[in-house]
């Protein structure tokens, strides 16, 4: 394994750590909303090309809240770890559900990122996985804890990337039929104004209906 080999949904696991209510309340680094969109981006990217994908809380019933609705409705059958300890591979859960897969390159996505996300990215570290933080599908409390947070990964080895990039890097070829439609569906759905020129792309350019029936089949 390599930090210069590329993203694949056969290289790739994805860990959801702490995208509950009382944890996103404490977030400035980012809009809120806008970091909702990325992390179902991110999570729907993941259902599209079969990626392992791991969800775990902290103390949900005490402090934290569930995890938001939207990512469950992406993997409903998922289950979510359970956590007390703030560093997600101190639970022996997380760590054998990561080691299943039998996967080295591990994404990181979750609150906050000078806490969950740095300690989990260091502690996996050292067990000699690769680590990649979806910079924008993370948030810290304040832009300095973000920043700095990022910064001190970064200097470790972590690769920062962001939740698109992440799509299409695991796309990669748009002659790869079988994912088209599905990565184009996410891409219109939550990427703005790049979704907006597929959309002019399909009707205007390929002259598809301007009313269609819907493409993105990703929840069902």
């Amino acid at each position: 394994m390599s930090k210069i080999e590329l993203l694949t949904p056969q290289n790739s696991t994805l860990l959801i750590i702490d995208h509950q209510p009382q944890m996103a309340f404490g977030v400035v680094s980012i809009d809120r909303q806008t970091l909702k969109n990325n992390v179902v981006a991110l999570l729907k990217s993941a259902k599209v090309f079969k990626v392992p994908t791991i969800l775990t809380s902290v103390e949900t019933e005490s402090f934290s809240g569930y995890m938001w609705p939207e990512i469950l409705e992406v993997f409903p059958d998922n289950d979510v770890l359970e956590r007390t300890s703030m560093n997600s591979w101190d639970d022996q859960k997380v760590r054998d559900t990561v080691a299943a897969t039998g996967r080295k390159k591990l994404i990181l996505s979750g609150l906050w990122t000078e806490v969950c996300i740095n300690m989990c990215a260091f502690s996996a570290m050292a067990d000699d996985y690769e680590l990649y933080v979806v910079e924008d599908a993370c948030g810290g409390t304040s832009e300095m804890a973000h920043r700095a947070s990022m910064n001190r990964m970064i200097q470790a080895g972590v690769v920062p990337v962001t939740w698109q990039q992440v799509l299409l890097e695991w796309q990669r070829d748009w002659a790869r039929k079988e994912t088209y439609d599905t990565t184009l569906a996410v891409v219109k759905e939550h990427s703005g104004a790049y979704g907006m020129g597929v959309d002019y792309a399909y009707t205007m350019v390929h002259k598809a209906p301007q009313r269609s029936k819907p493409t993105n089949k990703i929840l069902s």
